[in-house]
């Protein structure tokens, strides 16, 4: 039911995070946008395929929006991190009846051209202490279709938390990359780049 989609890294100003992701992949990233629903915007970096990378902060130019932002980022502080996965799907509500109403109501989304729908909890913040995936149903392009490639692909992604266990069943994801393992809550994703292997997070 579940593909691995994209992963994000939080951080207080884009620019900052741009530099800390750049210089842990040496590799460049490419363009983003502006999300007006949240009063956030990001650059993005291809992972290949329909796979990315986001760097998201909030965005000092965008009004305050009206309810809490997604990924807990009104919350975040100190230096850039990756704090986020994002897995897709092709029935939001499917993937509903599966994890349930925890996971938030789906709002509908767009950034220029592209159009999709997420599931946000009302306080923004996941399961899990936040380390549950966020669920997103694509409605328009894909992004990373436009992307430049980068030479970048994700080899692990590492979830830790103290019931990882019952993450992991309550998932069922058969993506080999994902390690679920017990803990205190964090992530952290083994990137392969033209440089040899990466590691951003703890």
């Amino acid at each position: 039911m579940f593909e691995f989609d994209h992963l994000a890294i939080s951080c207080e100003t884009l620019p900052a995070g741009v530099d800390a992701v750049e210089a842990a992949l040496g590799v460049r990233l490419g363009p983003g946008g502006q999300h007006p629903d949240f009063g956030t915007h990001n650059r993005l970096l291809s992972l290949g395929g329909t796979e990315y990378l986001e760097v998201i902060a909030v965005d000092p130019s965008a009004p305050p929006p009206s309810r809490p932002r997604w990924f807990d980022l009104d919350s975040f502080s100190g230096s850039p991190r990756l704090t986020n996965w994002i897995l897709r799907c092709a029935d939001m509500g499917a993937a509903q009846a599966t994890l349930g109403d925890e996971i938030g109501a789906p709002i509908a989304l767009s950034r220029g051209a592209y159009r999709w729908s997420m599931a946000v909890p009302e306080d923004g913040r996941l399961p899990f202490d936040n380390i549950h995936p966020a669920v997103i149903q694509w409605q328009s392009a894909h992004p990373a279709a436009s992307l430049e490639p980068s030479g970048c692909r994700l080899s692990a992604l590492l979830i830790h938390h103290p019931e990882a266990e019952a993450l992991r069943d309550r998932l069922g994801l058969t993506d080999p990359r994902f390690r679920f393992e017990t803990g205190p809550a964090g992530l952290a994703a083994v990137i392969d780049t033209p440089a040899g292997p990466r590691r951003l997070g703890g």
